[in-house]
């Protein structure tokens, strides 16, 4: 059922995502032409032209990072706090079937949303002579990769997918802020919006207090320099295990609110 829902919500947010992509893709050819000549033309009217074609590039790439976070928000609530929570909930799917396929379909969009930033921010950059310096820059880059030994290229290749993991959840958490304060909120008769906000500064209060706290008496016990104070590891799996205790924070930090989350989509979601 998980891919079902998948499959939905990827064809629903599709349809804005992909049209903001090409609006991207085409300011950004805009804007590449725009530098080579318009902005600095002889013309009047060429200048000014330049000049809008570069400020659409700039507002397209806000848009289409303000709507991969509004889409991210919207889903969830338009499809399980309102009146569409009524069929949903009736679908052979559990809630965490629900969720997990807002969250998956949020992240993709996040990362989908950087690399067009990216791709065409590259397009705006592209002058002659840019692809074959592009060009010669992965040729040196694969070239490095070949003279690593064995234990590098291995060593490398988990760095990358430990910060994989840790930018995947790292998505995950930010969106389960939103959907924990939003599904608190409509547990409640009336002015849910509103019961969602005040949650969202509660729930963040009362973690970032949680945390002092555990700083403050990490600090006073000692813990980490009893710990650590005879473990003097290599550069390598320092970094390893930098990486693996961050990704261990973020499973928590998520983990709290994911539990949020389906206690009150679970126990006392309210759809009136």
């Amino acid at each position: 059922m998980l891919r079902k829902l998948l499959k939905h919500e990827f064809r629903a947010t599709g349809r804005i995502m992909l049209p903001m992509y090409l609006i991207l893709l085409v300011t950004a050819v805009g804007s590449n032409l725009a530098g080579r000549g318009m902005l600095d033309g002889r013309y009047h009217i060429l200048n000014i032209l330049g000049v809008l074609i570069v400020t659409a590039f700039g507002i397209a790439i806000c848009g289409a990072l303000l709507m991969s976070f509004v889409l991210m928000i919207q889903r969830f609530y338009k499809n399980l706090l309102q009146d569409e929570g009524y069929l949903m909930f009736t679908l052979p799917a559990s809630v965490h079937q629900h969720i997990w396929s807002k969250l998956i379909v949020s992240s993709v969009w996040f990362i989908a949303t950087v690399l067009a930033i990216i791709a065409a921010s590259l397009v705006v950059a592209y002058q002659g002579g840019f692809l074959r310096e592009l060009l010669d820059l992965l040729r040196y880059f694969l070239e490095g990769l070949r003279k690593l030994e064995v234990s590098e290229a291995f060593n490398g290749t988990i760095y990358l997918a430990e910060f994989a993991v840790l930018m995947f959840l790292s998505l995950v958490a930010f969106s389960l802020q939103f959907y924990a304060a939003l599904a608190a909120g409509h547990s409640q008769a009336n002015h849910k919006l509103l019961w969602s906000v005040v949650w969202f500064f509660g729930i963040q209060f009362a973690l970032q207090f949680a945390g002092s706290l555990l700083i403050i008496g990490s600090n006073e016990l000692d813990v980490f320099n009893r710990l650590f104070s005879h473990w003097d590891p290599s550069p390598t799996v320092a970094i390893h295990v930098a990486l693996l205790m961050a990704i261990g924070c973020v499973i928590v930090y998520g983990a709290i609110f994911y539990a949020i989350t389906t206690f009150f989509l679970k126990k006392h979601l309210n759809l009136e």
